[in-house]
């Protein structure tokens, strides 16, 4: 239903004039996430700045039946923050304090949307970060981690985003705030923060979370490894971590991302290398170099070219830093960038490789691989015009082949960038319809009404207003734009 201006008056109310936002020059910045594929304008983006106005606006909206997304810093890779043009869009950046640091229990419990490093950054004087690190950390919110459990390089080690939340604060769809979880380390009775990490806003609006704090390791070895073949950086992977070795990161770049990092950034990386591994260690200063030895035993093993260790804290950051520029490099190298999001075991990493340089060639498109190898979360990045509704259609195609592969490989359609409205229809491919149902039961008791962050992970389709990038022109208006295609994942 359409929000009139009586409603909106109310809202101005409720949380200032300046945090509500209707005018559909302003709505636009809102109408796309990091999915490059499609978009769709929310009727009111509205910033509430605590818990208790969150569900204010929440109850009132909740008497209209009007949908609520949740949304952070709109890094979501999946459309996970697109709204159907009947939603209203519940921005969390505004909540945005560390509300307490408690180093005696190790933890902290912050705001939703508090930037995912900025944690790091303040708790490290005292010996401490947040472990979990997205590539996008210096950006995204906790928030938005909690509704995709967001993994990075390091959860090799230290777990994704699951493992170092304690407890939460959620406005359910109706309002109704509710707290789950609490400092200690084990839950009693049925874990409900687990229920809600990973539930990509389809439960209801996190707005604080208790977060787990992680001692600083008090020695670190970081290692680039450069493999003139492709499979043996590959099989090193697993050849280090079948010894036994867990790295606290075992991170891989394929030529065509070291060639565009290089070309952009200009940080040394050696472009004729097939591979490149960036290999970290942490933990004791007694025993890691013998671990070391070992890493570096099995690289020279696989034909590593050269093995360089980050000498000091300047080297590892910068290797760090070009691991992490990567999307950007890859970024000015096309107009559209569209970063799939797949797991196989780690044995089958040569074999997936091998299969996403064939599907590259089927389909013609350039494709660039830069991932957590240590634990077979891969993201090929496909590189194309999304104006152009056939290299559209060819690359959904190929990433169709891709997780149909992962999955036939005993792996999953997504590591960390959730389902959203991209991979729906591939959770037949894990699930059967009993498997779904049984989920949908679940959504129901929290959310019967399916009011919150609708058309994700459980719904077929979405709003006919949500529209293609290759269908969405700038010299089109709202209503000569056209609905997704059937070939879009939805």
């Amino acid at each position: 239903m359409a929000i009139s201006s009586s409603l909106i008056r109310e809202f101005r109310t409720i949380c200032g004039a300046r945090h509500v936002l209707h005018h559909r020059d302003e709505l636009l910045v809102y109408e796309s996430d990091a999915y490059p594929l499609a978009r769709s304008l929310p009727q009111l983006v509205i910033f509430p700045t605590s818990t208790e106005v969150a569900a204010q606006l929440i109850q009132r909206l909740y008497r209209e039946k009007i949908p609520i997304v949740p949304r952070g810093s709109g890094t979501s890779l999946a459309g996970g923050c697109l709204c159907p043009d009947d939603a209203v869009c519940i921005s969390t950046v505004r909540m945005n304090r560390i509300l307490e640091i408690d180093l005696d229990q190790e933890c902290a419990a912050v705001e939703a949307g508090v930037i995912s490093q900025s944690i790091s950054s303040v708790v490290a004087g005292h010996g401490y970060h947040y472990a979990p690190d997205p590539s996008s950390q210096t950006t995204c919110t906790i928030g938005g981690n909690i509704a995709n459990n967001a993994g990075g390089p390091h959860t090799l080690k230290y777990g994704v985003t699951s493992n170092h939340i304690l407890g939460l604060t959620v406005v359910l769809p109706d309002g109704e705030i509710l707290r789950v979880g609490n400092k200690a380390p084990f839950a009693t009775g049925v874990d409900l923060t687990r229920i809600f990490v990973g539930s990509e806003g389809t439960l209801g609006l996190v707005t604080e979370a208790i977060v787990k704090l992680t001692r600083l390791p008090s020695t670190v070895r970081t290692v680039l490894a450069v493999f003139d073949r492709l499979d043996d950086a590959t099989q090193t992977v697993t050849d280090i971590i079948a010894a036994g070795i867990i790295p606290a990161a075992l991170e891989m770049m394929d030529q065509a991302v070291i060639r565009l990092v290089e070309q952009a950034y200009h940080y040394g990386l050696p472009t004729d290398a097939e591979a490149v591994l960036i290999i970290e260690l942490d933990g004791l200063e007694a025993g890691i170099d013998r671990l070391l030895q070992q890493v570096l035993e099995h690289c020279r093993a696989r034909c590593a070219r050269s093995l360089d260790l980050a000498s000091d804290p300047q080297k590892r950051m910068l290797l760090w830093k070009a691991r992490k520029s990567a999307f950007g490099a890859l970024g000015r190298s096309a107009p559209t960038v569209l970063v799939e999001d797949g797991v196989v075991p780690r044995s089958q990493l040569p074999h997936i490789l091998r299969f996403i340089r064939g599907i590259s060639r089927k389909y013609d498109l350039p494709i660039a691989n830069n991932f957590h190898a240590g634990d077979g979360n891969i993201h090929p990045n496909f590189l194309f015009d999304g104006s152009d509704p056939q290299q559209v259609a060819r690359v959904q195609q190929a990433g169709d082949e891709i997780l149909a592969e992962c999955v036939r490989l005993g792996g999953s359609i997504t590591g960390e960038h959730g389902v959203g409205i991209e991979k729906i229809r591939h959770l037949p491919l894990m699930f059967n319809d009993a498997d779904l149902a049984a989920q949908q039961r679940l959504r129901d008791l929290f959310d019967p009404h399916h009011l919150a962050n609708p058309n994700k992970i459980f719904s077929s389709s979405m709003n006919a207003a949500v529209t293609t990038t290759a269908d969405n022109r700038a010299d089109r208006s709202p209503s000569e734009q056209a609905p997704i295609p059937e070939s879009v994942p939805t």
